[in-house]
């Protein structure tokens, strides 16, 4: 794999912290959450972040 520069490391650390985030707060809504519907609907958004996160984490190894 050719390396990466600069501006492209900063880029995924930036979406990687961005999904990364968004896996936290999704998990905690869904944790807060009553209605099973939401309740899901977060748990779905949770695991999606944590896989785009972990797709671009592939890049870095």
């Amino acid at each position: 794999m050719a390396s990466l520069s600069e501006l492209e490391l900063q880029n995924l650390r930036h979406l990687i912290g961005g999904y990364d985030t968004t896996h936290c707060k999704m998990k905690e809504y869904a944790q807060e959450a009553t209605d099973p519907k939401i309740k899901q609907f977060f748990e779905k958004g949770a695991k999606s972040a944590m896989d785009n996160k972990n797709q671009l984490m592939k890049f870095l190894q």
